[in-house]
């Protein structure tokens, strides 16, 4: 029997990890092996001093990633249980808590927590043949990776809840004017402009970069004083 390929790869190409997510045939759909392979990866990804920033892509023609993978369900006492085995380890605050940029390329489906992950990463780039959407509700569940939370932020709490509690579908072009990507390009530019964002970014200082996303991430959840305290102490560190 010959050995399954992973489901998650790790190229780096100069101080950029490219990690892709590589169930092509299911449209990427997020499984238990996907989950403990891309933690692995996503902790080489953070602790790797030559790495700078990331870049997250799904491998095929058809999407980024379809969402969790419902065959695995049926393998489960239930879909709690089944949905609990997934998210057993924090994977979300990992991928959350990376210091370095993360940009995530959407192509094709880029349904539920493959939504949800692409909402994690710093920037979005859609290709214009991307479809988004959260159907958990219309499966009687909850999104359990962070949907109620980060589209909300992201989005606006009116546009969230519509998009959430509708499981409606939608477009790259939506999807510009939602905030929800900062950029839509032609399917076959999508990781050429996705790099060349991260690029641009990677101009900065690597410590200035870790110093912006954390007072973004950490002020988030404060009052303003507190935020803007913050704010200043971490710009007094990069002076110093």
């Amino acid at each position: 029997m010959s050995e399954q390929p992973p489901t998650v790869l790790l190229e780096k190409r100069d101080d950029i990890a490219v990690v892709t997510l590589n169930r092509p045939d299911v449209v990427n759909a997020f499984s238990v092996r996907m989950r403990d392979e891309l933690w692995e990866v996503l902790a080489a990804v953070r602790d790797d001093p030559d790495v700078r920033g990331m870049l997250l892509v799904g491998a095929g023609e058809r999407g980024f990633c379809a969402g969790a993978d419902l065959t695995e369900f049926g393998t489960a006492p239930s879909q709690t249980i089944a949905r609990q085995v997934r998210w057993e380890r924090d994977l979300w605050g990992l991928l959350l808590g990376i210091p370095k940029p993360t940009v995530a390329a959407l192509h094709g489906y880029c349904l539920g927590s493959g939504l949800e992950m692409a909402a994690l990463c710093d920037v979005r780039v859609a290709a214009d043949d991307a479809v988004f959407g959260m159907p958990e509700a219309g499966l009687g569940l909850v999104p359990a990776a962070g949907g109620t939370q980060l589209l909300p932020r992201l989005l606006g709490p009116g546009r969230a809840i519509e998009l959430l509690l509708s499981g409606r579908r939608f477009g790259a072009e939506d999807a510009l004017a939602y905030g929800l990507v900062s950029e839509v390009v032609p399917r076959s530019e999508l990781v050429a402009a996705a790099t060349a964002l991260l690029r641009r970014m990677l101009r900065a200082p690597s410590p200035a970069l870790a110093a912006a996303k954390r007072a973004i991430a950490d002020g988030a959840d404060m009052p303003l004083a507190a935020a803007l305290d913050l704010e200043r102490r971490l710009a007094a560190s990069l002076s110093a």
